[in-house]
This record gives C-alpha cells, sequence and structure tokens, in this order.
C-alpha cells in the first residue's frame, strides 16, 4: 500500500513540477493590458455589440459603461434585445441619452445558438450604423468598463497590430462560493487554455474570453463574421480560433473591466460551468475519463497523502510539498489577483473536487440531449 501510495504521490508532484515550467507561466497571471496609452492620431472607430436576452438587472450599468468612455474616436452601442420579457430593452433605453440603438431580435434561426444569432444581428445593424468603424467590440450584458477600457483595448490592438484583444474580465467574488471557486475558476481557464501561448502568433492555439473581445472589423469580415462558427456554444475561442488564422491575437486579464453577474450559491456556478465543460472536452468520453483521472491525481492526491491515509513519512511529506508547496505557488497569483489571502491555495482540491463533477454533469446533460444553454435554451450542438 504504501509504495503505490508513494508512486501516485510521486506523480502528482512531478504533475505540478511540469505546471510551474512547461505551461508557459500561465500561472504567473501576468497578461495585463497597461494603463498608459500611446496618442493615436487618428483614434478609429468602434461599435460595440452587446447580445441580451432577460438582462433588466444589468444591461443598464452596462450600456452607461460603454456611452461614458473617455475615448477620442467615435463610439456607436448596439443592443441586441433577443426576445426578452423582462424589459430589458426599455431599461438599455432608460439608460442612454444617444449614442444607442436598440435592434429587437428575430427569431431564433435553424442552425444557429442564441448568443451568435444575435451577435449576428448586432453585427449586420452594425454594418447599417457605421460601416467604416475599424472595431468590433463585443462585450456581454452583465459587463461594465471603467472609463478607459476601449483606449486600452484599442491602443493594444493598433500598436501591436493584432486582430483581436479579449480580456477575461474580473469576476464577481463576494459570497462564499464566489470566493471558493471563481478564482479557481479562472486558474483552471488559464491552465486550460495559457495566455502567453495564444498571445504567441508561432503557436496555435487560439482562445477568448467572451465578455469582453476587440475584433479588428477587417478580420471578422475576413472570416466571414460569425457564419462559420453559427453552432458553436463555447463561442468565444471557437472565434478565436478563426481569427488567429489571419493574424495574431491577444488574451489578457483585467481587474477593471468587471462582470456583475452574482453567483450567490453553488448551483448558480455549476449551470455556469456544466452548460459547456464537456464541450471543451470535444465532447469526447475519452477526454471525460482521461480528465477525471488527471484531475483526481493532481489535486485530489496531494491532500490525502498528506493525511497519511496512503502511507506515511515520505509518502506524507510528498503530499505536503504538493498540497501546501507546488499547488499553492502555482494558484497564488490568481488569488491575489482577486485580492484573496494565499491560505484560499488550502481549498483548491476542493474547487477542483467539484469542478470535477460539474464537468461529469455537463457530459450527462450532453448524453441527454440538453448539451448546453444560453438563457433558457438548450442546444445538443459543437
Amino acid at each position: 500500500m504504501e509504495q503505490a501510495g508513494l508512486i501516485v504521490a510521486s506523480v502528482s508532484l512531478l504533475f505540478w513540477v511540469g505546471v510551474l515550467i512547461l505551461r508557459g507561466g500561465f500561472w504567473r497571471a501576468d497578461q495585463r493590458l497597461t494603463d498608459s496609452t500611446p496618442d493615436l492620431n487618428p483614434w478609429p472607430g468602434v461599435v460595440c455589440v452587446i447580445p441580451a436576452r432577460n438582462e433588466a438587472p444589468t444591461i443598464g450599468g452596462t450600456v452607461k459603461s460603454l456611452l461614458e468612455q473617455d475615448y477620442p474616436g467615435p463610439v456607436s452601442v448596439i443592443v441586441v434585445d433577443d426576445n426578452s420579457d423582462d424589459g430589458t430593452a426599455q431599461v438599455a433605453n432608460a439608460a442612454a441619452t444617444k449614442g444607442l440603438s436598440v435592434v429587437t431580435g428575430k427569431p431564433l434561426a435553424d442552425g444557429w445558438s442564441g448568443k451568435l444569432w444575435a451577435v449576428k444581428q448586432g453585427l449586420d445593424a452594425a454594418e447599417e450604423i457605421d460601416a467604416d468603424a475599424a472595431y468590433v467590440l463585443l462585450t456581454d450584458a452583465d459587463i461594465t468598463h471603467d472609463s478607459e477600457s476601449l483606449r486600452r483595448l484599442v491602443a493594444k490592438a493598433e500598436v501591436d497590430g493584432l486582430n483581436l484583444v479579449s480580456l477575461m474580465v474580473r469576476l464577481r467574488c463576494e459570497s462564499l462560493w464566489e470566493k471558493l471557486l471563481i478564482p479557481a475558476f479562472i486558474f483552471f481557464f488559464q491552465k486550460l487554455y495559457p495566455f502567453p501561448w495564444v498571445n504567441d502568433p508561432a503557436r496555435p492555439l487560439a482562445a477568448a474570453a467572451g465578455g469582453c473581445m476587440l475584433i479588428r472589423r477587417g478580420a471578422l469580415r475576413h472570416i466571414g463574421g460569425v457564419d462559420s462558427i453559427r453552432d458553436r456554444l463555447i463561442d468565444d475561442c471557437a472565434l478565436a480560433g478563426q481569427i488567429k488564422k489571419y493574424g495574431p491575437i491577444w488574451l489578457g486579464l483585467s481587474n477593471k473591466v468587471r462582470s456583475e453577474q452574482a453567483y450567490g450559491a453553488l448551483s448558480e456556478i455549476w449551470e455556469m460551468v456544466a452548460r459547456t465543460a464537456f464541450g471543451q472536452l470535444g465532447n469526447s468520453i475519452l477526454a471525460l475519463i482521461g480528465t477525471v483521472l488527471a484531475m483526481s491525481i493532481a489535486y485530489l492526491v496531494p491532500p490525502i497523502a498528506a493525511s497519511g491515509v496512503l502511507g506515511g513519512g515520505a509518502v506524507a511529506a510528498l503530499g505536503v510539498l504538493t498540497w501546501w508547496g507546488l499547488m499553492g505557488i502555482a494558484f497564488w497569483p490568481t488569488l491575489i489577483l482577486y485580492g484573496m489571502p494565499k491560505a484560499w491555495s488550502l481549498l483548491l482540491p476542493v474547487a477542483a473536487f467539484l469542478f470535477t463533477l460539474m464537468t461529469v454533469s455537463s457530459a450527462i446533460r450532453y448524453w441527454r440531449g440538453r448539451g448546453g444553454a444560453w438563457k433558457g435554451r438548450h442546444y445538443k450542438t459543437a
């Protein structure tokens, strides 16, 4: 028993050594936009497109934050009201005095996911409202932007010649479940898509965060808009993959662009993750089995080994070194990003266990024909 425990604990430790040195240093969480921006002349135009379905509690703040941007160039905002029944359009209009267009969404077309169908209609409207704008900002209806958000995004794209600049916005982290799971969610996303690799034009890996995506208009037109990914539920990463084929992209973290979506209960975070988690694995049963095994070895073995269940002495020492040491070192920068004490890293195995269960439940949903969802609509798609 102790020899088997020593082997498993050693494998877990080696995994974390690999995480620290072989995944592009993602764990440093250091891909950020700088506050200083160059003085561009002229500043290119931006059209902001917000797909919205039953977003009355947050849409007003999103619209207001975009219309009040300290941005020298022209900015227009389009809200696509996707058949809301909670007054989303009225709230959006009340938040604006000028510069806002509200598009009433058409019924969902065959072959489209709900969010992308709304985005498609917003992009079509953008061609009529401001066809000359150099950039399109796709942002969610629960995202608030600080006053210089567009300056930083456009400056990054212009100076570095990027086709896409995307931010993993700061998610709300106030309730107990949010504190346990949200920083872990950000950490796992970075591990799955190491941002330094995404930002390396020489690497094929592409990813984006759908809450904030500034896209060069020419690149978007070049790939045919969102039509080529019309049925994708993980639409942000799919779109990034299409765009990176034609030029460099960039994905980073932000503390200034924020999501106002509250996740007060475990069930709310579970729903957010389970709707697409199995899709991240390509809807593959083999990938699911591999993920469950890998998550168990990486996150559950260290605390179990540290407890002495798998053997004392060297086994327990390896468990402590991995759990309190390597795992903590890797997770600390993300905790610091969220203003959390480093001691919360000791609960990462608990978060990992819950996320593993969410992934399994995502697969069960898929097999039952309810593979993903957006605002009450369920799909069985890629």
